[in-house]
């Protein structure tokens, strides 16, 4: 297991659950979390938490390519990676931020896992398993849009891509020039292969829930869905327009209060948004290969303990 971009663990994080991120299709942990994080009201949340960013097997930036016939792992099996990272960083509790098929995969973490997490931020999460209609749309897309089109197209509205706007380019360029397209495509199946979780009222998430989504996103239905199917009193549902991870100002907010809705962070400053119970986190790991600037923390370190550190934001692969 290597450990990438390790910053600073702050002597308050001892006590207190680490902040997990997991990224979207088409993303690693940078692309998909960055502009949240170094967001200005952010840092008052990074500060008082030991972040922790995960990327999917193959995803992160630098990964080797995978070979003709690879046998990918399955949304499940990216899921059941997630104690050994708990446990190797020495992690008791988590608090969980996933975004698309991060938060998919954060969710039955959670279902599996329910003492491990502390709360959960999903956005734009979609717990079903495809119909089909969608299988059928999406047979259709392969032929007739390029990979990079049917990432943006999920991870965008069709009036954020119609506008076209610089986002919307920045991405699809830099989807489209990945070295490690092949991988990307190969998390993008495993993706829509996804089975049903299966959520309902007497088989939920035991910890407090945010769902973020963004206005007319592609996953809105989903996510209304998914909050139909939630506890009330321990579920809240934020709507923001558009991308909630590129736009962070509300989220970052509503992120505030939800950690001190968890007890957390009581004396923290809050801001414009009242009367909200909701928020939202994320982290980032990458399952495989390195990253460029990185320290290698080896396995035999006692009891995962990191290292001391200026900073407490982590990316990490194994």
């Amino acid at each position: 297991m290597h450990k990438h971009d390790f910053i600073k663990r702050s002597p308050l994080a001892v006590c207190l659950p680490a902040i997990l991120t997991f990224h979207d299709v088409g993303m690693d942990s940078k692309s998909c979390f960055s502009t949240l994080f170094k967001f200005e009201e952010m840092q008052e949340i990074v500060k008082n938490f030991t972040v922790v960013h995960v990327d999917a097997p193959g995803q992160e930036d630098g990964a080797a390519i995978y070979p003709a016939g690879y046998q990918y792992a399955t949304m499940d099996q990216i899921s059941d990676m997630l104690p050994a990272v708990l446990q190797y960083f020495n992690f008791r509790t988590i608090i969980g931020v996933g975004v698309g098929a991060g938060a998919y995969i954060l969710s039955k973490f959670t279902l599996t896992n329910p003492e491990a997490v502390e709360g959960l931020v999903l956005i734009n999460v979609d717990t079903n398993a495809r119909g089909w209609m969608d299988w059928a749309a999406q047979k259709l897309s392969n032929l007739t849009s390029s990979l990079s089109d049917q990432i943006l197209s999920h991870l965008f509205s069709q009036e954020e891509m119609s506008a076209n706007t610089e986002l919307i380019q920045t991405h699809k360029e830099r989807i489209a020039k990945a070295p490690n397209l092949i991988n990307i495509e190969l998390f993008w199946k495993s993706y829509q292969g996804r089975r049903d979780l299966n959520i309902e009222r007497n088989n939920t998430f035991k910890c407090p829930v945010m769902l973020v989504v963004g206005d007319q996103a592609p996953y809105e239905e989903a996510a209304v869905e998914c909050n139909s199917k939630l506890d009330p009193t321990t579920t809240s549902f934020l709507k923001v327009c558009p991308s909630p991870v590129f736009h962070p100002s509300k989220l970052t907010e509503a992120f505030k209060y939800f950690i001190q809705g968890m007890g957390y962070m009581a004396s923290s400053c809050m801001t414009r948004l009242s009367r909200s119970r909701t928020t939202s986190l994320s982290s980032s790991y990458s399952m495989e290969g390195s990253r460029s600037r990185s320290r290698t923390l080896s396995q035999g370190s006692q009891g995962g303990q990191l290292p001391p550190s200026p900073s407490h934001t982590m990316e990490v692969s194994c």
